[in-house]
């Protein structure tokens, strides 16, 4: 799953694990791939038996040598959001969720338009200069994370750094590095914990921020939330809300600049740009699977499992599951039930961040479309190269230039 040809187009082997062997182990990972739309959303419908422990386990066990660098910058990352289980999950994703909820998102949405003019600005003189631009660091990363901040009230850094320190967390956990590069990984890690854990303590409770809300938000029982388990929960705020809503929106960009006439139509057309970053979601989700562990012995797509049975979720294969989308190999704005997609997941652990993903990526198609309206896919451009992590899946560059 790691491999060049998965990574390129996951789609041949995907269709053939629904088809196939819809629950199947794969003995290099000792994961069971549950690939069909019906189980996938089964699974993550019943939190009970499908506990989510194991969301965020390192995919490659990380060396001693990784470890401790990770302990001298007192890494702990205690059960938050994606990966807890406890009754401590249901109020702690409340106050995330209601933090990004639709009204905050709508009222964020003129900032998403001024900080996306600006970066283009620089794009379009990025063109001028050279005659190409590549549109992924210069535009697809720096949008969320400017965003982020902004939303968050973070100041004092650089977002380049955060930036760093999130991609470097999602290649430490889901990717499979060498030694010597976890152990590159794990310092980066070690800063960006060390600088969550001294901002959530210099946050104060009364601040009108979501690190304030968390701060004073109390457990069922009535106690406040250890400052660790705000960092764990901020830790992965700012991973979704960075890195994976820029790896949506490079995607977003690079299939609507090589769909004949949709370019043009992004930048004017009343809803086009949402109704294509809804395909691109189900067809091609920056997050491509999820994982769960078996809570007791179970069938699933009829074939019987052991407790502590640990699951891969193929999210992006239930995106083109026949049994629910018509011509899934089609991007289709139009498509009627685009939204039964899982690309947020379902359920108790749907990710609370997915109305910000969804406006921020329509925001930046809608806006490259009107200030860079003549822009193309560069001629004679390579393959761009992609992410490849177990979860997590991407165009790296969206080279562009003018037609």
């Amino acid at each position: 799953m790691f491999g060049d040809a998965f990574v390129r187009d996951p789609h041949p082997w995907l269709d053939l694990l629904r088809a196939e062997a819809p629950v199947h182990h794969d003995a290099g990972t000792g994961l069971w791939l549950v690939s069909r739309h019906r189980d996938v959303r089964r699974v993550l419908l019943d939190p009970e038996l499908f506990l989510p422990d194991n969301a965020q386990d390192a995919v490659t066990p990380l060396p001693v040598a990784a470890l401790r660098v990770l302990a001298r910058a007192g890494f702990q990352l205690p059960p938050a959001l994606a990966n807890n289980g406890t009754d401590s999950h249901p109020q702690l994703r409340q106050v995330v969720a209601r933090f990004f909820g639709p009204r905050r998102v709508a009222a964020a949405v003129p900032t998403m338009e001024r900080i996306a003019e600006e970066l283009l600005r620089t794009a379009r003189a990025q063109l001028d200069a050279g005659g190409t631009c590549d549109l992924f660091p210069s535009y697809a990363q720096v949008l969320p994370c400017r965003v982020l901040m902004d939303l968050l009230g973070i100041e004092g850094i650089e977002p380049a750094t955060l930036i760093r320190w999130s991609d470097a967390a999602l290649e430490l956990f889901w990717g499979s590095p060498r030694a010597q590069r976890q152990l590159e990984l794990a310092e980066l890690v070690g800063e960006f914990h060390a600088w969550l854990t001294e901002t959530v303590r210099s946050t104060p409770a009364a601040s009108d921020s979501l690190i304030g809300e968390l701060v004073r938000h109390r457990l069922p029982d009535g106690e406040r939330l250890d400052p660790k388990t705000v960092v764990s929960a901020c830790f992965f705020v700012f991973i979704a809300g960075q890195s994976t809503t820029g790896q949506l929106i490079a995607t977003v960009l690079r299939r609507a600049l090589a769909e004949p006439g949709l370019w043009p139509r992004a930048a004017h057309e009343a809803g086009g740009a949402e109704r294509w970053v809804e395909e691109v979601l189900r067809r091609e989700p920056p997050v491509t699977t999820w994982r769960r562990v078996t809570a007791q012995p179970v069938d699933v797509g009829g074939v019987r499992l052991p407790a502590g049975a640990q699951l891969l979720l193929m999210l992006m294969g239930t995106g083109s599951d026949p049994e629910v989308f018509d011509e899934p190999d089609q991007m289709c704005p139009h498509r009627p039930n685009a939204r039964r997609h899982l690309a947020f997941g379902i359920g108790n652990h749907l990710c609370p961040g997915a109305s910000l993903a969804r406006a921020e990526a329509a925001v930046a198609l809608r806006t490259a479309a009107r200030v860079l309206p003549r822009v193309g896919p560069a001629a004679h451009a390579p393959e761009p190269p992609m992410l490849g992590l177990l979860s997590f899946r991407a165009p790296l560059q969206v080279v562009v230039s003018d037609r």
